[in-house]
Formats: C-alpha cells, structure tokens, sequence
C-alpha cells in the first residue's frame, strides 16, 4: 500500500511530518502479509545480520551489538510536564526539552533507510478491550518482531477508519547511512544517545538509538504498559504486567487467572504449566501482559495483548518449560544465541553443549570457552498461536473473566508458600509490597530485599502511589465480582540453602487451593498475614516432601515480619502524599495482628 493510499487523514499527516524530519530514501506501508515478512527477513539475509537455521523450519538467528542487548532503563523515559506525575520510580525529563533533544537526532536520522509504516492492534483485531498503534521504524528486524508479537497490517487500517485514533510510535536505530556507505551488522546508537521516551498525556512514544527488544518492538512495553497504564488510568481499566491462564478442574469448571512475578521468578513457566495433580488441565492465554476491563456483569474481563511470546532463552528446557520449548519449534527468530555448526541455536540450560557453534558475539565457542555462549538475555519471538497448550479461546474479543490474581516474588525466607488476602485492600497492600531478595545476579548486597509493586515498577507510566490508588477504585468498582487476592513463594529454603518446594508442575497444587476457595469449597486459617490452607487442604497426593520441611514452608515467623513491616514502611515513605491512606491503614492493621 502507498501512503497516498491511507485513509485516516490524521496518520497521513503525522507520517509525511516525521518523514520531513528523518528524511528516509523512501516511505513503505506494511500489509502484515507472509510475502512481506518474508521479503523483510531477505533484506536483512542479504545484509548479514539474519542467518537462516537449518534445524529450524522458517527461523532465524540474529546478533546485536554488545552495547545493545537489553531494555536501557537509565535511558528510558516518562514526560510529563510536572516531574511528581512520573513519580519518584521513574527517570523524568520536561516534555520540552526531551522533544528538542530527540529532534536534534532524528533530523536525517533514516537517510538512505526506509522508512517501514507498521499499522498494529494490541488484541484481538476490533475487541472492545484492543488499542491500535502505528509504529514507523528504519529497522526491517523490528518489521519481522513487530509480524510475531502484534497484529500487524490493511485489518487493523480498516479498523482505524478514517477517523480512529491510535498511538503514534517513532523509532529509528540512529545510524544513517551516507551514500554508497555499507550497512552496519547491527546498526544502533552509542549508548549515551540511547532514548526511550514516553509523553502519556499525548499517548505517544518516540525511541531512538537502539534496534532491540523492548527499546525498538513498541508494541510491547512502551505501548502496552508504560503508555497503556496511563490510558487505563485516565478510561477506568487496566494494564498489568501479568500471566493469563486457564485451569479447569476434573469436573470442567474453568478458573482463569492472572498473575504478576518480578523477573526470575518462573512468569512464563506458570503461564505454561503442566499440572502434575490428577485431572488438571492447564491451557495459556498469555505469558506477560494483561489488558482488562469490566464487562456488562461487572465481572473483570482479561485479554493479552500480545500474539507472541518474545522470551528470555537461557535456562528454558524441556525439563523447566516444555511448552515453550515445542512453541519455538519453528517459525521463530532468535536473538544473541549460540549458532550450532550443524545449523540451530543453542543456549545455557537448554541442553547438554555442543561441540563448537559461534558464540553470540560471532566468536568460535566451546564448552571449554571463559565466557557464557549465549548472552543472560537473548531471547526468541515466537507466534503465540505455536504454544501446544494454547487456549481455543486466547483472542476471544470479549476476554475472559478473571477469578484470581497471584502476586509473588523470590524469598529464601519470610514469606510462606501462599497466603490469600483478606480483603481487596489487603490484596492491594500484597501487591504493592510485592519483592523479591537480590542475587548473586543483581548489582547490591546480596539478600537485600527489592520491591517491585506489581512488578511494574520500570512499567508504571506515572506516578507508582497513584497507580496504587487506581488499583483502589478499580476494587470499589468491582465490588464483590473482584477477583480474590493471594501471594506465592515458590523460593523458600531451609538452613541448608535447599528449596522447600519442589515448583514447576506442583505449583498447579497450590493453585487448586486457591480454586477451592473461590468455590467456596474450603475454609482457611486466619493468620496475622493473611488467611492460609487448613492442614491436609493443600493436595500433596504423590509428593514426597518432608513434614519438617513443609511446615517451615507455611511457617509465619513473627519477629521476620515485624522487620518486614519497618522495610514495607521505607519502602512506602518514598511516594510521600501520593501514597494512599487506605494502603497506610493496612500496614497498621497488619503490625496490630502481629503484635497480637
């Protein structure tokens, strides 16, 4: 399609106005056929930067440049006119000077580029709960991303009308090309030149400098949780970084839930769990992102946004996720992985090493090799639709109604098993103290506990105490149709340093627990943090695990909570009057029941 062609006068003009300023070689409107991903994925064939697989039907493998293989958080931005808007979790520049500073390195940024116009729909094209965004980049590698995690061409151009709105997205990799001048293998931006900037009260995203993942695929973060937060905020909905799966128990009663888990802590090996428990049934919707509104019976009503799955590569195995490993089968591009001589990909924990392959800087690698094969971070884009277990009704328009959320984080020690809230306040105040204890992986001491409320803490796109507030109200309108509310650990140790708790599969145990009590099958215990299994509620059917052991598993320790307290109040003291009282009032009623 021409850009004379468009309909929506509104995009036309904006294109030709970014167009002005970037100065591409030309202007090429994406259709979202196969042909054209295919022609995309030939260019960048042509210019060295994909390698075909022959292990792998239709899959590619890519290497970034070192100074560009994951989200830049330091460079990452939310602009509002007022900085307490941004909050004190976010990195904040005035909208004005942001502006000029990106203008300045956009001016001829795409010379001798094309520039690619992606129309896409975040959901299900045409459901009530999808947005559409317009996404305009010099990089083909992000054409073929954007092809797998989004719906992408003329179908969502006929949903947008001549009159829609949508989101305007403006990327460029930073690297023009002088005339006659051979392409870099991976074109991008100095570090220091690096912007990934958000202006929600004008629901716009501009990124610059980087050709990566969540910097460069729009779709995916910038747009459907920083930009999207802020909309659901303002149109009274919401935009979680959240799991959605199905599980329907032996006698077809389906529950879905959704979940939120800071990062190493087994999101997408939930999302595709495989219950070990008689009669389970598991089936994903979605591994990362959640989009949920109310419906006509007041219910809350979920969707993923997404149509890919764009996942972290090492320590994914047939042992630790099996789903998302036949989901990559084929069809799938691969992003600073080992190359195997015998032509597929390889990383660290997926298998047992090969012989020789290149690393994913393109040297010569070896189990033998210093240095890791595959970098911590790289990743592979695969079509959601590939995931075996997916659910029939994952791009169901409408969504599906939530019964649960889960907030979890990593704790050797502390925090039990599972706990459900009280109320939909309590539930709040587990979510906004959700944390997990540093690693040996994290810059800081180690065990330092961090919070990460909701796990949004680099998505909330405005200020944290009053997205804390948002989840209030959303609860008061919910009323009793809110989901229930608990917290899981699947990391607790003993003395010894050795898990507790077996995870994987047998997560789907604790999950039937919570299912009963939605039905309202079983009763709980009350506990100064929250209500727990009875004993014998949680089914250990087949499981061999030591009562010692699982009795420090569910263990409240008191004094540890207390010190819990001091850390959740400093943790809050930081949002100042944005935090709500209501969320002050928990940590007081949860200090009276402890000193009970």
């Amino acid at each position: 399609m021409k850009l004379e062609d468009l309909k929506n006068e509104k995009l036309k003009s904006w294109i030709k106005e970014m167009a002005d300023m970037c100065q591409p070689k030309d202007i090429y409107v994406c259709d979202g056929s196969s042909e054209e991903y295919d022609r995309c994925m030939q260019e960048l064939i042509d210019l060295g930067l994909s390698h075909p697989l022959k292990k792998r039907k239709h899959s590619h493998s890519f290497r970034s440049d070192p100074s560009d293989v994951a989200r830049v958080e330091d460079r990452t931005f939310i602009s509002y006119p007022n900085e307490i808007d941004a909050g004190p979790t976010n990195h904040w520049m005035n909208p004005d000077e942001l502006k000029k500073t990106m203008k300045e390195l956009y001016k001829g940024s795409m010379k001798n580029r094309t520039m690619y116009v992606i129309p896409f729909s975040m959901g299900p094209v045409g459901s009530p709960i999808a947005k559409i965004g317009v996404e305009l980049t010099d990089s083909a590698y992000v054409v073929c991303n954007m092809h797998i995690m989004t719906r992408v061409g003329t179908k969502v151009l006929d949903v947008l009308g001549s009159n829609g709105e949508f989101v305007p997205c403006l990327h460029s990799v930073g690297a023009p090309l002088a005339d006659g001048e051979k392409d870099k293998k991976w074109p991008c931006a100095p570090i220091e030149k690096k912007y990934i900037s958000h202006f929600p009260d004008e629901n716009l995203i501009w990124s610059y400098g980087s050709g990566y993942g969540g910097n460069a695929l729009l779709g995916k973060k910038c747009l459907a949780l920083r930009i999207a937060s802020a909309m659901a905020r303002r149109e009274g909905w919401m935009a979680e970084h959240m799991l959605i799966l199905r599980l329907t128990n032996p006698e077809g009663k389906r529950f879905h839930i959704a979940a939120a888990f800071p990062s190493a802590c087994g999101k997408t090996n939930l999302a595709m769990l495989q219950p070990t428990i008689k009669g389970w049934k598991c089936e994903t919707i979605g591994d990362d992102i959640a989009w949920m509104k109310i419906g006509e019976d007041g219910r809350l009503y979920a969707i993923n946004p997404e149509a890919g799955f764009f996942g972290v590569a090492p320590g994914t195995s047939y042992d630790s996720n099996p789903m998302a490993m036949d989901s990559i089968r084929e069809n799938t591009i691969f992003t600073n992985c080992v190359e195997t001589d015998d032509g597929d990909v390889w990383w660290e924990g997926m298998s047992e090493p090969p012989a020789h392959g290149k690393d994913w800087k393109g040297n010569d690698w070896t189990p033998a090799s210093p240095d890791k094969g595959a970098h911590p971070n790289a990743r592979f884009t695969a079509p959601a639709k590939q995931c075996p277990i997916i659910c029939a009704d994952w791009e169901d328009p409408k969504g599906v109604p939530i019964d649960i959320f889960i907030f979890g984080g990593r704790r050797a020690s502390v925090m039990p098993l599972v706990h459900e809230s009280y109320n939909w306040d309590h539930g709040v105040f587990m979510g906004s103290t959700a944390a997990s204890e540093t690693t040996a992986a994290n810059i800081g001491s180690v065990g330092a506990l961090r919070f990460d409320p909701f796990a949004m803490l680099p998505f909330a796109g405005y200020n944290m105490g009053d997205y804390m507030n948002h989840w209030l109200e959303m609860g008061d309108k919910l009323g009793d149709k809110a989901p229930k509310i608990f917290y899981v650990n699947w990391f607790r140790k003993n003395a010894d340093g050795k898990w507790l708790w077996p995870g994987f599969g047998d997560n789907s145990r604790v999950l039937k627990w919570m299912c009963e009590r939605v039905e309202g099958k079983i009763d709980a215990k009350d506990t100064p943090i929250g209500r727990m299994p009875k004993d014998g509620d949680l089914d250990l059917t087949g499981l061999k695990i030591d009562e010692a052991d699982f009795k420090e598993l569910m263990r409240v320790d008191i004094e540890a909570w207390k010190n819990q307290a001091n850390e959740i109040e400093n943790h809050y003291s930081k949002f100042g009057d944005r935090l709500p009282q209501r969320l002050k009032k928990q940590l007081e009623e949860l200090r009276a029941r402890l000193s009970k």
